[in-house]
């Protein structure tokens, strides 16, 4: 069985669910790591009102007993706060008052087109959908996800390399996972701290000029095992299933695997990992320029993705649009919200890296419980005589 990820719910409704589907048993989970991702979500200089109702915990409902998995459906569930001041609005049933309809379209939204294609005449009908509010059960499930990894060695951490116009400098020698220890004390989650107060400069001057931020993160893992994905068919190449699951998160525009844009102007005799073998090391690269991936398998070396984000699409300041009720121009609809979510985004990100690699694992080495899915992992590395660093 795939594994997979599905999430249910409204940006106002009563709450949001996640279920992942495809887990083995016996996985331990631990209540305060999901805890703490589902806070790490809420993180970031420039998020808006929202983040301070809004206090998320995700409530397993279904397949754990006693701390493991059992083999089936995992539920979670996310309470949504706010709700109490929507539930006339936003009620599952008919309500007796009359709530008035949303006709004003934002520009860089969902609402317009999905107007169209759902056959709707409020806008809400889509917003509430399409908003990012969702991510925080992509994040309750990508905490279970993380503790399958976990279990195999594998370690997800992200940071912030861009926002707006600042950009942190390129830092010496490849990373590790211990340079991620404190990332989140950061308040843009810059592992330069420079750079992260000019991030935090640069989202206060154009939030009071009533402006929206975007920029670019990086999501690395750590302790893969060669040959995860496949090259014998499109479908199976983690390049791509990465570049869906990246540019899946709300505003996320593009995606990068490793150098991607910056070996496009190199020559080829400064773009590719040379391949050198000593018998104390096995096989090793001295570079990473393809990010951990080649033919789109995974190499053993640190998977590295980047995503580039969208400044969001609600302003405080709104932009020009239509009314679709009577087609006259007006404002788009503007509603409270976030100026920058750049930081915040990382965290989703590296639960979309977490769900590709899972079910990459899964998919190589199966197993109805985790032991098996080891022990499976542990046979294969000792076949390919694979030295984990």
């Amino acid at each position: 069985m795939p594994l997979r990820l599905i999430t249910a719910g409204e940006s106002h409704g009563p709450g949001l669910t996640c279920i992942v589907d495809g887990l083995p048993a016996g996985l331990r989970l631990d209540p305060d790591a999901i805890g703490r991702e589902m806070s790490r979500r809420q993180l970031g200089h420039g998020r808006g009102g929202r983040m301070k109702i809004e206090r998320d915990a995700a409530e397993i409902t279904g397949g754990v007993r006693h701390g493991r998995t059992l083999g089936g459906p995992v539920a979670l569930q996310v309470a949504n706060r706010d709700y109490a001041n929507w539930e006339e609005r936003m009620n599952p049933w008919p309500v007796q008052q009359e709530t008035p309809e949303v006709h004003l379209p934002r520009p860089g939204h969902a609402d317009l087109v999905g107007t169209w294609k759902y056959k709707q005449t409020d806008v809400r009908n889509i917003l509430e959908r399409a908003s990012a509010r969702e991510t925080a059960a992509r994040v309750a499930g990508g905490a279970i996800l993380k503790a399958l990894l976990g279990a195999l060695g594998v370690a997800v951490h992200s940071h912030v390399l861009q926002i707006a116009s600042v950009r942190a400098p390129g830092l010496r020698g490849p990373l590790t996972a211990g340079d991620f220890e404190a990332v989140d004390e950061s308040p843009v989650r810059c592992l330069d701290e420079e750079a992260g107060r000019e991030m935090v400069r640069e989202i206060d001057r154009l939030r009071k000029a009533n402006e929206s931020l975007g920029g670019v993160f990086e999501v690395q893992a750590f302790g893969l095992v060669p040959g995860l994905g496949s090259h014998v068919s499109w479908e199976e190449r983690l390049d791509g299933r990465l570049a869906m699951a990246m540019c899946s998160i709300q505003a996320v525009k593009g995606a990068a695997i490793g150098d991607a844009f910056g070996v496009a102007g190199r020559p080829g005799s400064e773009a590719h990992d040379e391949i050198f073998f000593s018998q104390e090391r096995g096989y090793y690269r001295e570079t990473n320029h393809a990010g951990g991936l080649e033919g789109g398998m995974t190499t053993g070396a640190p998977l590295v993705v980047r995503g580039a984000m969208k400044p969001l699409p609600t302003l405080t300041k709104p932009l020009r649009s239509v009314d679709t009720e009577t087609h006259e121009p007006a404002q788009a609809l503007r509603e409270r919200t976030d100026s920058c979510t750049v930081p915040a985004a990382a965290v989703v990100g590296e639960t979309m890296v977490a769900l590709v690699l899972a079910e990459a694992y899964l998919r190589k080495f199966g197993g109805d419980h985790i032991d098996d899915v080891i022990a499976a992992r542990d046979a294969y590395e000792q076949r390919i005589g694979w030295r984990s660093s």
